[in-house]
């Protein structure tokens, strides 16, 4: 655990520095911030892939829901500890050469800039890290691995939402790889950040011989807390990409009728 903790403390931004600095040799033309949110975007993809390939396997290897054990349940919290710290600092490092000054200094005016503008995306990492890595691993106990799991898998969509960003940073918008990549966010974070909620309830009330709509009222009371705090970001985000879908499709209807 501690070696998984280690590895890839220094796996994240080592990978993210090195992609950076190839990108930036192999392409003079780009610029530091397009090499850097390059490079974010794919380790952000890798361990999107780790994370839902751990989430499926552990959801897969569970038919009993509360007390089933999986070892992944608990090793791949390691991996997402370091994640999502290195993420925290890949972001300001983007955000910082996107608004820097012409002096090119960190300031603390363009730091709480920074913590405004991506405040929900900070206060889901921070929720993480405070929050659901105790309880995944101290506070659950020996049960829940299959919810674990579950959560996992939200990261199904990442995938396809950093390659949207790849593909604008290409210039690739008017291609139908595009679109396709778009209608493909849609589902996966629809299915994998949305309906996997329900999916949840709706296991543990199989297991249990409940009603779906007994389930909340069985289960802590604290997990529903839990729960709500986590899906309300998912359906702001699910928001904003619908309303990216809907001017994508005006916009290319409007190209089709001029």
């Amino acid at each position: 655990m501690p070696l998984t903790l280690v590895f890839f403390s220094f796996s994240f931004p080592g990978f993210f520095v090195l992609c950076a600095w190839g990108l930036h040799r192999a392409l003079p033309q780009w610029t530091v911030l397009d090499c850097l949110t390059f490079s974010n975007r794919l380790v952000s993809s890798i361990q999107a892939v780790l994370a839902s390939s751990s989430g499926l396997l552990i959801v897969l290897s569970c038919p009993d829901v509360v007390s089933c054990r999986h070892w992944l349940a608990r090793e791949y919290v390691w991996v997402l500890i370091p994640y999502m710290t290195y993420d925290l600092g890949a972001m300001y490092i983007c955000y910082w050469y996107r608004n820097r000054g012409k002096d090119k200094k960190h300031t603390l005016a363009i730091f709480k800039r920074f913590l405004k503008h991506d405040r929900l995306m900070l206060t889901h990492h921070i929720f993480i890290l405070v929050i659901l890595v105790p309880i995944a691993q101290v506070l659950r106990g020996e049960r829940g691995d299959f919810f674990v799991g579950c959560i996992f898998t939200a990261e199904f969509s990442t995938p396809f939402v950093s390659l949207g960003r790849i593909l604008i940073l290409l210039k690739k918008q008017d291609t139908f790889l595009y679109r396709l990549n778009g209608a493909l966010t849609l589902v996966t974070f629809f299915v994998f950040r949305i309906l996997i909620f329900p999916f949840m309830y709706w296991s543990y009330s199989r297991e249990e011989s409940l009603s779906l709509w007994e389930t909340p009222f069985r289960i802590p009371f604290l997990c529903n807390v839990i729960n709500a705090f986590l899906i309300a970001p998912q359906l702001y985000w699910f928001a904003l990409l619908c309303r990216k879908a809907a001017q994508m499709f005006n916009t290319s209807q409007a190209k089709k009728d001029s």
